[in-house]
């Protein structure tokens, strides 16, 4: 049955040059590179919100322009990306395994169950299991990305060092410190210290989020998307704008527990009353020490920040999908149930 699928969407598309590309492969491609391209146009932004969400007492109460020229007057230009390599390799996969999930579970759940709704709740749960399975084989360079950009490296520390910069909870960095030097010494330091646990401290709270986030932001997406009329539901400015506010929406909803994740992922760099705590604890910790706006510190730079990598992504994959000729949900469903049905149709006798 999955051949089928696989085989039935395959014949609509062939690679470049002509040789024919598995469908699966092709909306890896798409969906990769989409990831990438608007991962790093929105680099900067990332790294001031986890900047805030791991409470630095560096940014307490800077605002973004302040953030912006704090990283800027301490660590140049290239502070805005630091930890953007690690950042660029886990949303690569991520986001390429993520679509290629979605668009398959999306295709097994009508072979399986011919008969169900092709509609928004079919795109809650194959998107919500997407996610699941994406988190799962990308987790150790999320937390990778979010150790890189926690390192606050720069004489302008020192300085606040020596005025009495307020501790907030998390260790001061000596001015020439670097806990790691990048991507492969994070990853052998990190499981030298604590092993494959290590590896996946704060995947829970991801798992947690992603769910529900994934799974809403596809709901949300096709549910907006109906309202539209029929002729403008191929436009790319239809496509972003109902992409932008279902990536709000579920953002919104499932925020503090990104918050949760972040704060757990570099407890190791701090002095955490997190530590060995659950997901749900540590929320209501964090809500009771830092106050309950910590759980959605820097949710206004994500706004920003979700917007233009949304339509940077959505703009990137549609025309990675018109290229590798990838065909639409809606083409590739046709072609399955159209093959099923061939395939149980009774062979006329001669």
């Amino acid at each position: 049955m999955d051949a089928r699928a696989g085989e039935a969407a395959e014949t609509s598309g062939r690679g470049v040059g002509g040789a024919v590309l598995p469908l699966a492969v092709r909306e890896l491609l798409a969906g990769g590179v989409a990831g990438g391209v608007a991962k790093t146009a929105v680099a900067p932004l990332e790294r001031v919100k986890i900047l805030f969400q791991t409470g630095r007492a560096e940014f307490h109460g800077s605002g973004l322009i302040g953030s912006f020229r704090t990283i800027y007057r301490t660590e140049g230009l290239l502070g805005f990306y630091r930890g953007n390599g690690a950042s660029v390799a886990r949303i690569v996969p991520y986001a390429a395994l993520h679509y290629m999930a979605y668009e398959e579970y999306r295709r097994w759940i009508i072979l399986g169950f011919p008969n169900v709704e092709q509609g928004p709740v079919l795109d809650l749960v194959a998107g919500s299991i997407a996610g699941g399975t994406a988190v799962i084989c990308t987790y150790p360079l999320d937390l990778v990305r979010t150790k890189l950009a926690y390192q606050y490296l720069s004489n302008y520390l020192s300085s606040m060092q020596v005025k009495g910069a307020v501790n907030v909870g998390f260790r001061e960095c000596k001015p020439s410190e670097q806990v790691y030097k990048g991507i492969m010494d994070c990853v052998k330091t990190i499981y030298r210290q604590n092993g494959l646990k290590g590896i996946y401290r704060g995947m829970a709270p991801s798992l947690y989020g992603i769910f529900p986030y994934s799974g809403l932001k596809f709901y949300f997406y096709e549910k907006m998307k109906s309202h539209v009329p029929e002729e403008h539901r191929k436009d790319i400015i239809a496509k972003l704008g109902c992409g932008s506010v279902a990536g709000l929406v579920g953002q919104t909803i499932t925020y503090p527990l990104d918050v949760v994740r972040r704060q757990m992922q570099v407890q190791a760099l701090s002095s955490s009353s997190l530590l060995g705590r659950g997901t749900f604890e540590s929320l209501v910790l964090i809500a009771k020490q830092q106050g309950w706006r910590q759980l959605f510190s820097g949710l206004s730079i994500n706004y920003v920040k979700v917007v233009p990598s949304v339509a940077i992504g959505f703009t990137v994959y549609d025309s990675m999908k018109v290229w590798l000729k990838v065909p639409s949900r809606e083409e590739t469903a046709v072609l399955v149930l159209t093959e099923e049905r061939s395939d149980a149709a009774p062979i006329p006798s001669s």
